[in-house]
Order: structure tokens, then sequence, then C-alpha cells
């Protein structure tokens, strides 16, 4: 199994996560596009997950499990619902990179269409509920209760993501876009007041959530390694990048295409209800999202090619990453559009 010593993380697992028995059996969960994701199972048919860096070349800035274990050790003295972290282990001798190991949470990644099908229709709207009062829930979380208040700078945040994720572009791009380098500028001449600070998750969607499909609920956040102070707006934009449009046209890994779900419009109008932020600006933050994610996409694109995911490069795959990156610089500029 690449990106995982098994000698080595049989062993620390032995010693450092309890009641866990060996021999391991280590599955990589498909759908992780930057992290690796493990499914462990013990001897006594226990489970866990282990996350890890890609294998290959990485930024210097991303991809940090201490960060990430940190987080979600945080998180889990709030309401909001995240798996137990249980471990993490620093020592690269074990492994080759930090990992961290946390509970396995039962339910289902609602990512696609067709995935909605393992959701009754009539729990739908229930369960976009949720998933909005889970992110409401997130931004009221006390920082400096929960041990955040020095995890970032906490003003800002628009401003320093733009110059974040422009020195990324500018780190991982394989080619030139003049789209990408356009709504840098126009979001950059346009920052909003910052609503506050709160923890801002940076990929939260139902693609990153494991659903209780039974009940209709959020049973897990996943995936906190974009997490940082800031504003959380961001966040509610984010959504709007996968949310499916008024005109039905939505991203191809997220659920709300089927019938049932919540419109975006009324996502905004949970979101504002049950937090009392103005929202009016809302596609400010969709089209940042939507250009950050353009960033993202063409990161993970060059890492594809640089053979750095652990997989066989499928040419299919590679053309949509490629392509997403242009289609998502496209759709921060319609957005952009909206705002004049």
């Amino acid at each position: 199994m690449q990106g995982i010593d098994h000698d080595g993380v049989t062993a620390w697992l032995s010693t450092n996560i309890d009641g866990a028995i060996a021999p391991f059996r280590f599955d990589l969960i498909a759908g992780g596009r930057s992290n690796l994701t493990y499914l462990v199972s013990d001897a006594a048919d226990q489970k866990y997950v282990l996350r890890r860096p890609p294998t290959g070349h990485v930024l210097a800035t991303a991809h940090d499990m201490e960060r990430e274990h940190r987080i979600i050790s945080a998180v889990g003295l709030t309401g909001v619902p995240v798996p137990r972290a249980l471990g993490l282990c620093t020592d690269t001798s074990v492994n080759g990179a930090s990992f961290y190991v946390m509970e396995f949470v039962p339910g289902v990644v609602l990512d696609s269409a067709e995935g909605a099908e393992l959701l009754a229709p009539e729990l739908r709207r229930r369960a976009s509920e949720h998933l909005v009062d889970v992110l409401a829930d997130l931004h009221d979380a006390d920082v400096d209760v929960i041990g955040l208040g020095d995890l970032a700078r906490r003003e800002g945040y628009i401003e320093r993501q733009l110059k974040r994720w422009s020195k990324q572009w500018a780190n991982s791009k394989t080619r030139e876009l003049p789209a990408i380098d356009a709504v840098a500028n126009r979001l950059g001449a346009n920052l909003p007041v910052q609503q506050g600070v709160s923890i801002a998750h940076g990929d939260y969607r139902f693609g990153n959530c494991i659903t209780d499909v039974e009940h209709g609920r959020i049973a897990a956040v996943l995936d906190w390694e974009l997490c940082t102070l800031g504003d959380p707006l961001a966040d509610l934009g984010y959504l709007g990048v996968y949310w499916v449009a008024a005109n039905g046209e939505g991203r191809g890994n997220d659920p709300t295409s089927a019938p049932g779900f919540m419109s975006y419009a009324e996502v905004v109008d949970r979101y504002a209800s049950r937090t009392g932020r103005d929202v009016s600006q809302i596609d400010y933050y969709v089209a940042f999202s939507s250009w950050r994610l353009a960033v993202i996409t063409e990161g993970v694109y060059a890492r594809y090619l640089n053979g750095a995911m652990g997989d066989e490069v499928d040419s299919e795959a590679l053309e949509l990453f490629r392509t997403g990156t242009e289609d998502l610089a496209a759709t921060a500029l319609d957005a952009l559009r909206r705002l004049q």
C-alpha cells in the first residue's frame, strides 16, 4: 500500500492507539485529492481512519498533519460533529511523514446526485438545514475557549487568502490563465469588511461531511486541512460554488442537483437567520471561493502530473482537472458580474 510503511505503522498503532489489535489492514479511501486517507481495520474488525500527506513533492505550507490534528481536537470540544482524534505521529521515521489517526464514523459521504439516492427525498431538506446549522454553530464557537485563538491572524482574512493562493498559483500553475489574475485583481480591489472572526473550515460542503442518512443529519465534518481563522462568509460562499444553481447546473461531486434539497437562496437565508450576519454581498464570497478552488484544482492537477497522489495517471481525470481550473475561473468572473 503506497503511503503506508506496514511494519512501522503497525508498531506505532499497537503502541499508541488504545485497544487497537494487530495485524492491521490498510485501504486507501477514494475521493481525497490532497492528503491521503486510509481506512484501518484491526484484527478485531475495529475501524480507524489514518491521514497523511501525499507521497511526492508538496508545497511547504500545505499538508500539516499536526495542525489538522490540533484543529479537530479543538473542534471536538464544541457541539460541531467531528471525528474524535485518537493519536498523532510526528516521527517521520515511522512512515516517511507525519500522520494522525481518528475514529471511524459510520455514514455516507454525499458527493454526487447519484449518491443522494441513499438519502430519502423527504430527508433531503432536513439534511440541508442541518448542514447550515452545523456551519452556523462552527462559526459561533469561541476560538479562545477551545484553544484556537492563536491558529492564525484574526483580521484581514480575504486579503491574506488572496496573497496565499496567488503565491500557490505561481508555485503550482502548469500554464498561464489570465482569468485567474483578473479575478484576483478585482477581488483585491473590492475587499469586504470582515464580520467578526470565526473558525473558517475552508472546504465545507456535503462532500466533506459524513451524513447519517437514516435521520438526515450531519454525523461528522471532515477534511480540515484548509481551516484557519477568518471571515465566516467565505464558508457560506463556498457552499454556493457547489450547490446547484437556480438553472439546475451544479458540480458533479455535489448531491444538491437531486430533488428535495434546499435552494442556495434558502441556504443563505437560513444562515443569515441563525447568525444575524449581513449576507447581501454573498456573490463576492462565491467569486472568491470559485477562484481559490480554481487554484487548488490546478495544484491537484500538477501533483497528478508529478505522480504525487499515489495513483496511476488517468488521462480522463487529468483532463477534468485541467478544464476544471478554467471553468472555476469563469464561474468566479460570473459571480463578480452579479455584484455590479
